[in-house]
């Protein structure tokens, strides 16, 4: 399991951008709007594009919880895909079992997604998975298992969910804790605040 040694507070502010979901990081920006540490409020210097361009790679890194070397593998894997290897990318990182339950309400976070897959809690078409990178495909159904459904994380997650919820590529069934994985995401149906064509010609270079 890839590990985040920075305070996720900490790369919130420095991105000045909520990239793990999580309403506390909102309102920590709202606190805090400037960089961390004690030069954080002084005016910075103007990136370069190659600045520009990492910031960007690691934004969508640290997002999905991966490690540098998980993040190359996952860009030379889109990289080989036909179509646009940033949408490749990001649709290889969203169908991620991990991101997918985090997306279905399961789970208050991504690395609390990753946790509980670790911990064999979501079943796939029936069968327990516990590897957080297994590629989700269209018709998938992804499930609770029937011994996790009273635990408080998952329970708590759920009824921040009012109503359906706004992806089109995934339907929910919340009285059974269930999921179907419709169909891979096109790029305007991710929610994601991220120029995934910066990663592409840093790694063009």
């Amino acid at each position: 399991m890839a590990k985040i040694n920075v305070a996720r507070g900490k790369l919130v502010r420095k991105f000045g951008e909520n990239i793990f979901g999580n309403a506390k990081y909102d309102r920590l920006l709202n606190k805090k709007p400037y960089g961390p540490g004690q030069h954080g409020q002084k005016r910075r210097r103007r990136p370069s594009n190659y600045g520009i361009q990492l910031t960007e790679k690691q934004k969508i890194k640290f997002m999905y919880g991966l490690l540098e070397k998980q993040f190359r593998n996952c860009f030379a894997k889109a990289d080989q895909m036909v179509g646009e290897t940033g949408t490749n990318l990001l649709q290889l990182l969203e169908c991620r079992l991990d991101n997918v339950a985090f997306r279905l309400g399961f789970a208050p976070s991504r690395p609390a997604a990753r946790q509980l897959v670790n911990h064999r809690h979501f079943i796939v078409n029936g069968r327990s998975v516990n590897i957080p990178s297994f590629q989700v495909k269209p018709g998938d159904v992804i499930q609770v298992r029937n011994k996790s459904k009273k635990m408080d994380i998952i329970l708590e997650s759920m009824r921040r969910i009012k109503g359906d919820i706004e992806l089109p590529w995934l339907e929910l069934d919340k009285a059974k804790m269930s999921g179907t994985f419709i169909a891979i995401p096109e790029r305007d149906q991710m929610s994601l605040t991220v120029n995934e064509q910066l990663v592409v010609e840093l790694y063009s270079k």
